[in-house]
């Protein structure tokens, strides 16, 4: 079944312009891969300050992680991705704090349906 994710990182604040380039023409090869290993409606936002949010879906969180783990593409973005994150002592993707859905509209309502009270 598919879940949603988002999770939150920090971009140092000289380096706020330059992840925005970067992720503005993400590596081809990049996005298969991520394709290919489950990562689905994936968006990244980031505030002024350098807050990055990201959001994705996926069927199963460890496959699409490891998946990607495994691939030599992932761990050449991640070098390239580490210098721009505050306080980061593991690649970008093993320090995601996800954060916990607090409000879905169609999950609310699906059961408003069903309960028949809509």
């Amino acid at each position: 079944m598919t879940q949603r994710y988002c999770f939150q990182l920090q971009v140092k604040p000289d380096h706020i312009e330059q992840y925005r380039v970067t992720h503005a023409a993400v590596w081809p090869d990049m996005l298969e891969a991520l394709k290919a290993t489950g990562w689905n409606n994936y968006s990244i936002f980031l505030r002024d300050d350098g807050l990055v949010i990201g959001y994705f879906e996926s069927d199963d969180l460890r496959a699409s992680l490891d998946g990607m783990a495994a691939t030599e593409v992932n761990a050449r973005w991640q070098a390239a991705m580490a210098e721009h994150f505050v306080d980061l002592d593991v690649p970008a993707d093993q320090a995601f704090l996800y954060l916990p859905e607090v409000f879905n509209l169609d999950d609310q309502l699906t059961r408003a349906h069903a309960t028949g009270s809509v």
